[in-house]
C-alpha cells in the first residue's frame, strides 16, 4: 500500500523532470458529455512522451542508487510505460532495454529507439516478453520496472491527483481509465487522502474487464482473452497491491466499447483540437456514452491519459 506521504515525496522528487500537465475547463461545451455543474479535463496527453507513465518510471529511476542505476533498466512494454522507461534511461544516461511482444508495430519500436533504448522482440504477448524482461533483470542484474504494480511507479502516478485539487479543490468526481491499475491506485490515494469524500469512477474496456471481474471475484482473476483494440488498456491480470487499492477508493468501475472510445476521441479532437488514443478518451466516453453519471451539482474532472491518432482517422 501507498500513502499520501510516498505520493507527496514523489511529486517534490520528479518536479524538475516531468511537465505540469493543464487542467482544462471544458464547462461550456460540457452538454453532450454530462449534466454536471462543471467539467474539467486533465491533460496528460501533453506529458512528456505523451501519456502519465513518465511520471512513475522517472519516480522509479531517481529512488535508486548510483550503484544500481550503473546496471541500467528493464521493463516489458509495447507502450506507453516503455516510453516512460526510455525516457528515464535517457535522463539518467543509463541504457534502457525494452523488451516488446512482437505483435508490436515497428513505429513503436522506432519511438523508443529515438529515446535511446534498446529494443528486443520477444514472445507473442505482454505476458511473454514480460517473462523474458525479468529473466534479463534476474541474470544481468538491470532494475526492473513494473508497469503498475511497483509502489514507486503507483507514487508517481498519483501525482496527478495532488495537480488536480491543488488546481480545482473543488471537484468532486474523477474518472480515470484503467489498465492495470497502477494509474487509478495512485489518482486515488491521492484524492481520497486529501479529500474523503470525493468520488472515483475507473474506466475499463468491455474487451478487457480485468479489475471489473477482479472486483466481482474478490481476488486478482487472469481474463481468459482480450478483444479490445486499446492495447495500453488490456492486461490479462493485475496485481494484489492494485487490487486492495481500487477495493478502498474506488466507488465503481464502468465498462466502455472501443466504438464508445473513438467516438469520444473524435469528440476531443473536433471539440478541442485534443489528440487522444482510445485510453485517453475512455473517461470522456464514460460521460458521452451515459455510463458515469452526474448530477447537476457537481464538479466532475476527466483525465486524458494519453496522445494518440484515434480521433483523427
Amino acid at each position: 500500500m501507498i500513502e499520501l506521504q510516498d505520493i507527496q515525496a514523489a511529486q517534490a522528487r520528479v518536479a524538475n523532470y516531468i511537465r505540469h500537465t493543464p487542467l482544462v475547463e471544458a464547462t461550456p461545451i460540457k452538454q453532450p458529455l454530462c449534466q454536471a455543474q462543471s467539467l474539467y479535463l486533465k491533460l496528460e496527453c501533453l506529458q512528456i512522451t505523451g501519456s502519465f507513465k513518465a511520471r512513475g518510471a522517472v519516480n522509479k529511476l531517481l529512488s535508486l542508487t548510483p550503484e544500481q542505476l550503473a546496471h541500467g533498466l528493464v521493463t516489458a512494454s509495447g507502450g506507453n510505460h516503455g516510453l516512460g522507461v526510455a525516457y528515464a534511461g535517457w535522463l539518467a544516461k543509463v541504457p534502457a532495454t525494452i523488451y516488446l511482444p512482437r505483435s508490436t508495430p515497428l513505429v513503436k519500436a522506432h519511438m523508443l529507439e529515438s529515446w535511446g533504448a534498446r529494443v528486443i522482440f520477444a514472445g507473442a504477448v505482454w505476458d511473454e516478453a514480460n517473462h523474458a524482461a525479468l529473466q534479463a533483470a534476474e541474470q544481468e542484474g538491470l532494475n526492473y520496472f513494473h508497469p503498475f504494480a511497483d509502489p514507486l511507479v503507483i507514487a508517481g502516478q498519483g501525482t496527478i491527483g495532488l495537480e488536480i485539487l491543488e488546481a480545482a479543490p473543488g471537484i468532486d468526481t474523477m474518472l480515470v481509465a484503467i489498465g492495470g491499475g497502477g494509474l487509478i491506485s495512485g489518482v486515488s490515494t491521492a484524492a481520497r487522502s486529501l479529500k474523503p469524500g470525493i468520488k472515483v469512477i475507473g474506466i475499463e474496456p468491455v474487451g478487457a474487464p480485468t479489475l471489473y471481474e477482479s472486483l466481482r471475484a474478490g481476488k486478482v482473476v487472469e481474463l481468459p482473452q482480450i478483444t479490445t483494440t486499446a492495447g495500453t488498456l488490456a492486461p490479462r491480470r493485475s496485481a494484489p497491491i492494485n487490487l486492495e487499492i481500487i477495493q478502498q477508493n474506488v466507488d465503481e468501475i464502468v465498462l466502455v466499447t472501443d466504438e464508445e472510445m473513438r467516438e469520444a476521441a473524435r469528440w476531443l479532437w473536433f471539440e478541442m483540437g485534443i489528440a487522444a488514443e482510445l485510453s485517453g478518451a475512455a473517461a470522456i466516453a464514460a460521460l458521452l456514452s451515459g455510463k458515469a453519471t452526474t448530477e447537476p451539482t457537481e464538479k466532475v474532472c476527466a483525465l486524458v491519459c494519453g496522445a494518440g491518432k484515434d480521433g483523427i482517422q
